[in-house]
């Protein structure tokens, strides 16, 4: 987990942001124990007050239970909750970016769609070659 300490985004947010990102990834799993505020603290360098913000940032979005006597664990059905804001909101917010710049730059709707489509096989394209795996992207 990485933090930026020069960016704007305040510490708490991209704490529950990358946090997110390990659950997509795989690196924490529905059901297990997440990582405590005590190590994001140390491992991060930061105050445990602002790594208690991001954990329960994390649970007003559903995404980390406490469940009694034990830590915070990652939610059933987390994922999937993860997945259906990211859509709405950030993959929302930048189609509607890259509609709106490729009108301001008179790129129609057909060459846009396909500028999309090459950059999609570009991306599954590289990462089959550094993991020597294959992704199905879909449009």
């Amino acid at each position: 987990m990485r933090i930026d300490f020069s960016q704007v985004t305040p510490i708490y947010i991209q704490i529950a942001d990358a946090i997110e990102d390990d659950i997509l990834l795989g690196k924490l799993k529905e059901g297990e124990k997440c990582y405590s505020q005590v190590v994001l603290a140390k491992e991060l360098n930061i105050n445990p007050a602002t790594a208690a913000k991001g954990i329960r940032l994390l649970v007003e979005r559903g995404v980390l239970e406490k469940v009694r006597g034990q830590a915070m664990t990652v939610k059933v059905g987390a994922m999937k909750e993860i997945k259906e804001r990211k859509v709405e909101e950030i993959l929302g917010e930048i189609i509607e970016r890259l509609v709106d710049e490729a009108t301001k730059l008179g790129i129609g709707e057909d060459a846009l769609v396909e500028r999309v489509k090459e950059a999609v096989k570009r991306k599954s394209e590289k990462e089959s070659r550094q993991n020597g795996k294959t992704h199905d992207f879909r449009l």
